[in-house]
């Protein structure tokens, strides 16, 4: 059995069946009929004010393409066969006759599906920011809520010095605002248009490719024509920007996971997005940051796959480049469901304010300021250093914290102390004495929060 397609001519028989089924891609570029209908219709458009179609004949094609468009929304029409461009160039010439087959004038599949994936993408691009400022907007409404609870800081993943919890939730927002960056920076590099470079070499017709790029809104044209539709990289740039998104998003999760134990007992997630188990009556389960940590690896599958199926490929097209689609619908899908799924389940969750701060108090994390205290008094910092490690020890040795200390007990470790000292020693007194930019100090923190609030308004507006 066979298939025949659009192509005739050259070969004597049509496309065996199951070549058909392997080399399909209807499933995936099916998503795209809006970005190759929008192509066709500026297209034709552009080939009527040049004079390489009649205006009349544009004009007929261009009603038929909208009414395609309704057809596929609607369901009327369900796209079939090889790929998109081809369901929908077939159902215009059923329409129209063979004066559907005048939109293929001056282009090739090659340009066109360049064409439309930037289209796809330059919207999926807006709708990831979008996303990100909103999750940005709950951490910065989390970070004002809580903007006075003093936590453990942690490196290694061991207490380290005390900080507040807003500054904590900051710096996730930080790091979010780097991702919105790398994605505005590759929809500027990406908006550029493919179209009229052909198979790859350009065309003999006299096209007006600005014209295209103009109304498809696209800031101007890919200049080389061999280079419009042999590369991937724009798809490739935006599967890594969606790969460190995912990488943060899983930091969050990792930590979300942590402080919802009773070990840390850090927080409580909404029930609504929390699960029981199955056998264990007494469970509830952080599923959702397990699956926003589990999912990271689709999306950083997703740039592997791209990368390594253009690493070998001589120029110009190659149809292993058919098999980007289904890594770039995984890298944003996947990236879109998770910054939305985090949002709610930050919204929902509720942070334990006293077994954050007991946990400071219980601890030894004000070590740092002890040492500053000392150099404050005269001694060399490596000297500090010394005696405030000691002075670690000594309180883990015996089994008490600092504020089980009086002041001839901590004169045994450095004359230099003397009765202020018990002014650092407390968590919020250390967080409170931070001068530098971007520390952990309330009015610090404040600022912060309050420059993210003008940064967020600005964007929504």
């Amino acid at each position: 059995m066979s298939h025949q397609t659009l192509w005739g001519g050259r070969f004597k028989e049509g496309l065996a069946e199951i070549a058909l089924a392997f080399s399909t891609s209807i499933a995936l570029d099916g998503r795209l009929y809006r970005e190759d209908i929008a192509g066709s219709v500026a297209h034709v458009e552009m080939l009527g004010a040049t004079g390489i179609i009649t205006p009349a004949e544009a004009a007929t094609i261009r009603e038929a393409l909208l009414e395609i468009e309704g057809e596929i929304a609607s369901g009327e029409f369900v796209p079939a066969g090889e790929d998109v461009h081809l369901a929908i160039e077939g159902r215009l010439i059923g329409k129209i006759g063979p004066l559907g087959g005048k939109l293929h004038t001056a282009r090739s599949r090659n340009d066109q599906v360049a064409l439309d994936e930037r289209l796809y993408l330059r919207t999926a691009l807006r709708e990831l920011n979008d996303r990100i400022a909103a999750l940005q907007g709950v951490l910065v409404a989390k970070a004002g809520e809580y903007a006075d609870v003093v936590m453990p800081g942690y490196t290694h993943m061991q207490r380290a010095q005390p900080i507040l919890l807003a500054h904590h939730l900051l710096a996730y927002v930080a790091m979010l605002g780097r991702d919105a960056g790398r994605l505005d920076d590759a929809a500027r590099r990406m908006n550029l248009s493919p179209l009229g470079a052909a198979a790859f070499a350009g065309t003999s017709f006299p096209i007006d490719r600005a014209m295209v790029a103009g109304a498809l809104g696209f800031d101007g044209i890919v200049g080389n024509s061999i280079d419009a539709v042999s590369d991937r990289d724009y798809i490739i740039e935006t599967a890594a920007a969606c790969g460190i998104i995912m990488m943060h998003l899983s930091r969050m999760a990792e930590e979300y996971v942590l402080w919802a134990t009773k070990e840390f007992g850090f927080l409580s997630i909404g029930d609504a997005f929390a699960t029981g188990s199955s056998i264990m009556p007494q469970k509830k389960n952080p599923d959702m940051a397990e699956l926003v940590r589990g999912r990271t690896g689709r999306v950083y599958g997703a740039l592997v796959n791209l990368l390594t199926m253009m690493k070998g490929l001589p120029l110009a097209y190659n149809r292993d480049m058919q098999e980007d689609k289904g890594a770039m619908f995984e890298a944003i899908d996947t990236t879109l469901g998770c910054l939305e799924i985090f949002a709610h389940l930050l919204e929902s969750t509720s942070f334990n304010r006293d077994r954050m701060e007991s946990e400071a108090l219980a601890d030894l994390s004000t070590a740092t300021e002890l040492a500053d205290y000392l150099v404050r008094r005269g001694l060399p910092f490596r000297d500090a250093h010394a005696v405030a490690g000691r002075l670690v020890g000594h309180c883990v040795e015996n089994g008490i914290g600092f504020g089980d200390l009086d002041l001839a007990g901590i004169r045994e470790f450095s004359p230099a102390f003397d009765q202020d000292v018990f002014d650092y020693l407390l968590p919020r007194a250390s967080v409170a004495r931070k001068r530098s930019a971007g520390s952990t100090s309330p009015a610090e923190v404040e600022r912060q929060i309050a420059g993210w609030r003008e940064h967020l308004a600005k964007r929504n507006r």
